[in-house]
């Protein structure tokens, strides 16, 4: 039997609520990054996966699908999270399960958790935090214990299953100033290789999902979006992004 702690979060947000969620969940998890290519992997019906996503538009980031889909999951049980930022996960949860479910895995339960917006940031500042640690704990005390009953019965998700929304992307796609100093890093840990390692100032726009890993980690602060019209959006945005919002369990 193996655990596994199975996650796509190019700024953090999603995995702190995973480690939150397999801190709580008994044994050792390994973990499988998805903001990197990974290896084909072949699982048992012991094995048990914690699978995290953030929602992107109401949708599974495709690059995250792609990867998983590496995976056979040969009956093994699969706990999916999807982490909001503040404000739909729409179809999120129901694509994910439909996806595991083709490759094999038996989906036990479902956790919607809320997360700091990746863009803006003031929209469920510091979320994850301590009153959601304990409800998620709580979460989790129900999904061990279903766990360990041997319960085969799968959650069953509503929702929209096989026929997804649209989801077309946003115009947000950051590029370097002149504070850039040309490390690179932001190229090797850009999920989908959009920014090209010889001008890491640059952004090849086609291929960017926006998930704002390169603005996460530029140790320069050389990847951002203009201040006073990020501010004057997320004015905008605050009826539909402000207020708490809660995090759910599925099971």
């Amino acid at each position: 039997m193996a655990n596994y702690n199975i996650y796509f979060s190019p700024t953090g947000g999603t995995k702190k609520v995973a480690d939150i969620l397999v801190g709580n969940l008994e044994g050792e998890y390994k973990e499988i990054d998805l903001c990197r290519d990974i290896e084909p992997l072949k699982l048992s019906k012991d094995d048990i996966c914690l699978v995290s996503v953030p929602s992107y538009g109401g949708r599974v980031p495709g690059i995250a699908l792609d990867r998983i889909k590496k995976i056979i999951g040969d009956g093994a049980r699969a706990v999916m999270n999807c982490v909001y930022g503040n404000r739909e996960w729409e179809d999120t949860l129901t694509e994910l399960q439909d996806t595991l479910e083709s490759i094999g895995f038996t989906c036990v339960a479902a956790v919607a958790a809320v997360a700091e917006h990746s863009i803006f940031r003031q929209f469920a500042a510091g979320r994850p935090d301590e009153d959601d640690g304990v409800q998620l704990a709580g979460f989790v005390a129900q999904i061990q214990a279903k766990l360990d009953s041997g319960e085969g019965n799968m959650c069953q998700l509503e929702g929209n299953h096989g026929t997804y929304k649209e989801y077309n992307g946003t115009p947000f796609k950051p590029e370097g100033d002149e504070r850039c100093t040309g490390c690179g890093l932001c190229a090797a840990e850009c999920p989908v290789g959009a920014i090209d390692t010889e001008n890491p100032s640059s952004n090849e726009k086609e291929k960017c999902i926006s998930c704002m890993r390169c603005i996460s980690i530029c140790p320069q602060h050389a990847r951002d979006f203009d201040a006073d019209y990020m501010r004057e959006l997320g004015d905008k945005k605050a009826a539909v992004l402000g207020g708490h919002k809660e995090n759910y369990l599925f099971i």
